[in-house]
C-alpha cells in the first residue's frame, strides 16, 4: 500500500486567527492564555482536517507562533544573553528574538530594550526565518518540550502524527555567529548539539512517536566538504534504539550533488522534491538501501495550480516500479505553509479560473487521490481523474492565457531598451543639477503607517459604500498629511506614503491585465505579516497609468523631490503565484514592459525620482551555482533595466533590497542610481566591506521596521560612523531598512526624527571640513 503524507500545513488559520490573537497579545488586548487557546484550536483543526481528508501521515510541531526555526532556537537554548538576561517568559523571549522589544520599567519589572535577531528568506521562498545566532558562550540544553507536547496533544485527539524537526546540520548551517564571536563556524558546534537532539528524540519515542520527519533542506545547496561529511556524524549519532525512526526530508531543489552525504545514512527513508527536479529520481533510488522508503514529493507545496493527476500518477508508478509499492509514499513537495489555507471561501474568482486552482486543503485530497490510484488502480478514482483531466485541458485551451499583442511586443525587445543613455557619472552630474540633493540625503523606502482609518475607507470603497470621488479626496488628504509630516521631520527626498495601496504587489496586479485575486488567500511571510499573493493567469499588460495620479499630486504640494514608487518585475512575479505553463523569463519581460510605460509616464508627469523595488531578485536566484543561475541573473537584471532605462539622465532611478544574502555584483549589474539595502540587523563588518566599492549611491538601512523599538539618535550616529569607516560619505544615503506600513505613527516619528538628526550632524561635520 502506498501511503499519503503532508510535510506541513498552514498555521495561520483560514480567517487569519493566529495573526489577530498574536497582535492582540502584543498590544495587551489578549492574555497569554487566550493566545495559547487559539494556537491549540488551530492545531486541532488542522490535524482533524488532514485526518478527515484521509491523509495517512500527518505532521505535528509544524505550528509556530512566529517561526519554526526560531522555535528550535528556544528548544535548544540558543538564546543570546541580551534576551535571557531579562527573565522573560518563553513566549515573550520568542517574540523579543523575532521582533525586538522595548518597554519602560514598571513597579514589577525592569526596562527592556533589545533588538530583533536577523531575519532572512527561507531558501528561494517569500517566507522569512529568524536566523539562529550562536554566541560565544552558547550552552545547548533542552529548554522546551514543544515537539513532544504537540505530539501528545494530537495523540489525545486520537490522531497519530509524525513530529517535524529541523535537522541539526541544516539548523547549524543556516545560522550565524553572534557579534561577540564572529570567527565561529556554527557547523563546528555539531558534536555539542547532538546530545540535545538525542534527548529530544528519546522523549518523542517515550511519548509514542514511531517516526520523526527531520528536515535537512540545505542538502539542495552547494555545501562545503565539512558540511557534507557532517551528515554521517550526525545521523550515526542520532539513530539509536532510544530514538524513533528518522525520515530525512529535503525540498526546493536537487539533492544529487550531495547524494554521497545521503548514502548509507541510518534513516528510515528519504523525501525529495520531484516537482522541482523530477530528473533526480534514478540517482536517489540508487542511493537508497533495500529497506529505505522513498517519499515522492509530487504535489506542489509552493504554488496553487491543480496537480495534473495523469502525469503525477505516471511518475509515482515509475518510482514504484523501481523500489516497490511498500517503499513509496506520495507526499507534498514541501510544507503547505507557502499556500493559502482553502479555496472554499473564494467566491469572487471566476468559476472557469477557480477550477484551475488547488490550495492547501484541496492539496490534501490530491495526495490521497494519487496514493489511492497507485495502490488500487486508476479505476478506483476514475471520477476524480476525469474531473482533473477536464480542468487541466480547460486551462491549456483557454483564451484567457494568451494575448498575441503582448507576445509580439516582447518579441521586439532590443538590447538598447535595457541601457541608460549615459554612464552613472554623467547621470549623477545631471541629477545633482536637477534635484539639489544634499550630502547624507535622508529618505524612506516608500510606505507609511496604514492606519485603521485607511483600512476602513479602502474597505468602504471596495464594497461600494463610498464614491470614487470621496475615496480620492480621502487619499489626497492622507498624502498631504504624510508630505507635511516628512517636511516637519526634515527628510530630503519624500514619498507619498502609499495610503491607496493594499500591498506592494497586489496593488499593481489589480491595475494590470493577466492577474486574478483572492479574498482570503493569505500566506505567512513572517511573524504576523501575511500577504495575499496575486495569481498570474494570463499574459500581462498595462491598460493605463497605475500610480501617476497620486505621485503627481504629491509632487505638486512640495518643493522637495518626490519619489514615484513601483514594484519591480521580478518581485511582482516572485511575490505572486506565477504561471507554470510559460517561463519565468517571459513573465518577467511582460511585467517589465508594463512598468517601463509607467516609469516613462511618471517622468512625463514631473516625477524625477523613481524607485523600482526588487527585494525578491535574490530570492529568485537558483539555489546552486551553474548555468541555470547565470541565466536567471541575466534575464532578471535585463528585466529591471528594461523597466527603468527609458528615462533621461537627470531622472534618478532607485531600487530597494531586503532580507536576503545579497551579491553586490548582481546589485551592481542593475545600474540603479541609488540602492537601499536592509542592514540594521547585520552584525558582521564584512557585509559593509562587500559593498565598499559599489560605484553608485547606496543607503544601508539604519533601523528595523519590523520592530516597534525606537533607536536613539546616538545609535544612528554610531551606525553611520561604522559605515563611513569603509564607505565614502559622498555616496551614502540615510534611510530605514524597509517600508513603514506596519509601524505606528508615534514610533515612526520618533525613529525618523532621530535618524534625520543624526544625518544632519554628519552633514554639518563633513560640509564644515570640506
Amino acid at each position: 500500500m502506498v501511503q499519503s503524507a503532508v510535510l506541513g500545513f498552514p498555521r495561520i488559520g483560514a480567517q487569519r486567527e493566529l495573526k489577530k490573537v498574536t497582535e492582540a497579545y502584543w498590544s495587551g488586548k489578549a492574555t497569554v492564555e487566550e493566545l495559547f487557546k487559539v494556537g491549540k484550536e488551530l492545531r486541532e483543526k488542522n490535524w482533524k482536517l488532514q485526518k478527515d481528508a484521509g491523509v495517512d501521515i500527518i505532521p505535528s510541531n509544524d505550528f509556530s507562533f512566529y517561526d519554526q526555526v526560531l522555535d528550535h532556537s528556544l528548544i535548544f537554548n540558543v538564546i543570546p544573553e541580551r534576551y535571557s538576561k531579562y527573565n522573560l517568559s518563553a513566549i515573550d523571549t520568542l517574540f523579543a528574538m523575532g521582533r525586538g522589544l522595548q518597554r519602560p520599567a514598571t513597579e514589577t519589572s525592569s526596562a527592556v530594550d533589545v533588538t530583533a535577531l536577523e531575519m532572512v528568506k527561507w531558501f528561494d521562498s517569500n517566507y522569512h526565518y529568524v536566523r539562529p545566532t550562536f554566541s560565544k558562550n552558547v550552552e545547548f540544553k533542552l529548554n522546551s518540550t514543544k515537539p513532544v507536547d504537540e505530539f501528545l496533544e494530537a495523540k489525545a485527539l486520537g490522531i497519530h502524527t509524525r513530529p517535524v524537526l529541523v535537522g541539526p546540520v541544516s539548523y547549524l548551517y543556516l545560522g550565524k555567529a553572534d557579534k561577540d564571536n564572529l570567527e565561529l563556524e556554527p557547523i563546528t558546534l555539531l558534536e555539542k548539539l547532538l546530545p540535545v537532539y538525542a534527548e529530544l528524540l528519546a522523549k518523542l519515542k517515550e511519548a509514542g512517536a514511531d517516526t520523526v520527519q527531520i528536515d535537512e533542506p540545505v542538502l539542495v545547496l552547494d555545501l562545503p566538504a565539512e558540511v557534507q561529511s557532517a551528515y554521517k556524524t550526525a545521523y550515526e549519532y542520532l539513530a539509536s534504539e532510544t530514538a524513533p525512526k528518522l525520515f530525512l526530508t529535503t525540498y526546493f531543489g536537487d539533492v544529487r550533488p550531495n547524494i554521497d552525504s545521503i548514502k548509507g545514512l541510518p534513516v528510515a527513508g528519504v523525501h525529495a522534491d520531484f516537482v522541482r527536479v523530477p530528473e533526480q529520481l534514478d540517482d536517489l533510488v540508487a542511493a537508497l538501501s533495500p529497506s529505505q522508503i522513498l517519499s515522492v514529493g509530487i504535489v506542489n507545496g509552493r504554488n496553487i495550480w491543480k496537480t495534473n493527476f495523469a502525469k503525477a500518477i505516471e511518475f509515482v508508478n515509475s518510482a514504484v516500479a523501481k523500489v516497490g509499492a511498500e517503499r513509496v509514499i506520495v507526499a507534498t513537495s514541501s510544507s503547505l505553509l507557502h499556500t493559502p489555507v482553502t479555496l472554499a471561501s473564494e467566491k469572487k474568482i471566476p468559476a472557469e479560473i477557480k477550477d484551475w486552482f488547488s490550495f492547501a486543503t484541496q492539496k490534501l485530497a490530491e495526495v490521497v487521490t494519487i496514493a489511492k490510484a497507485v495502490t488500487d488502480g486508476v479505476e478506483s478514482v476514475s471520477e476524480e481523474l476525469a474531473a482533473n483531466a477536464k480542468s487541466i485541458l480547460a486551462r491549456e485551451t483557454s483564451s484567457i492565457t494568451n494575448d498575441a499583442a503582448v507576445r509580439e511586443r516582447v518579441g521586439k525587445i532590443t538590447e538598447d531598451q535595457a541601457r541608460r543613455k549615459s554612464p552613472f557619472a554623467a547621470r549623477l552630474a545631471a541629477q545633482k543639477e536637477a534635484l539639489g540633493i544634499p550630502l547624507f540625503p535622508t529618505t524612506t523606502i516608500g510606505s507609511f503607517p496604514q492606519t485603521k482609518d485607511i483600512r476602513i475607507f479602502r474597505n468602504k470603497f471596495t464594497k461600494g459604500e463610498i464614491t470614487a470621488e470621496e475615496y480620492e479626496k480621502f487619499i489626497e488628504k492622507e498624502i498631504e498629511s504624510v508630505v507635511q509630516f516628512q517636511e516637519e521631520v526634515g527628510l530630503d527626498v519624500l514619498v507619498h506614503g502609499e495610503p491607496e495601496r493594499n500591498d506592494m504587489v497586489q496593488y499593481f496586479g489589480e491595475k494590470l491585465n493577466g492577474f486574478v485575486f483572492t479574498t482570503n488567500g493569505w500566506v505567512q511571510s513572517y511573524g504576523s505579516r501575511y500577504v495575499r499573493p496575486p495569481i498570474v493567469v494570463g499574459d500581462v499588460s498595462r491598460p493605463g497609468p497605475m500610480t501617476v495620479k497620486e505621485s503627481k499630486f504629491a509632487q505638486s504640494i512640495t518643493k522637495k523631490p518626490m519619489k514615484g514608487m513601483l514594484t519591480g518585475p521580478v518581485t511582482c512575479l516572485r511575490w505572486s503565484f506565477p504561471r507554470d505553463d510559460i517561463s519565468s523569463k517571459l513573465q518577467a519581460q511582460q511585467l517589465a514592459l508594463a512598468l517601463r510605460d509607467e516609469v516613462q509616464d511618471l517622468e512625463a508627469a514631473g516625477v524625477y525620482v523613481i524607485q523600482v523595488d526588487e527585494p525578491a531578485i535574490r530570492e529568485g536566484l537558483p539555489l546552486r551555482a551553474g548555468a541555470e543561475r547565470d541565466d536567471y541573473v541575466q534575464w532578471a537584471v535585463e528585466s529591471f533595466r528594461l523597466a527603468t532605462s527609458g528615462v533621461e539622465d537627470s531622472t534618478q532611478i532607485h531600487s530597494h533590497f531586503c532580507y536576503s544574502d545579497l551579491d553586490p555584483n548582481h546589485i551592481k549589474a542593475l545600474d540603479a542610481d541609488v540602492v537601499s539595502i536592509e542592514f540594521s540587523k547585520k552584525d558582521d563588518p564584512k557585509y559593509i566591506q562587500e559593498f565598499s566599492e559599489y560605484p553608485n549611491h547606496i543607503g544601508l538601512g539604519l533601523f528595523d521596521i519590523h520592530s516597534p523599538r525606537v533607536p536613539a539618535k546616538e545609535e544612528f550616529v554610531s551606525r553611520i560612523a561604522d559605515i563611513l569607516k569603509v564607505y565614502p560619505q559622498e555616496n551614502l544615503w540615510v534611510n530605514p531598512d524597509c517600508g513603514l506600513k506596519t509601524r505606528g505613527w508615534t514610533e515612526t516619528r520618533a525613529s525618523l526624527q532621530n535618524m534625520v538628526d543624526a544625518a544632519k550632524e554628519f552633514r554639518a561635520k563633513y560640509v564644515a571640513s570640506a
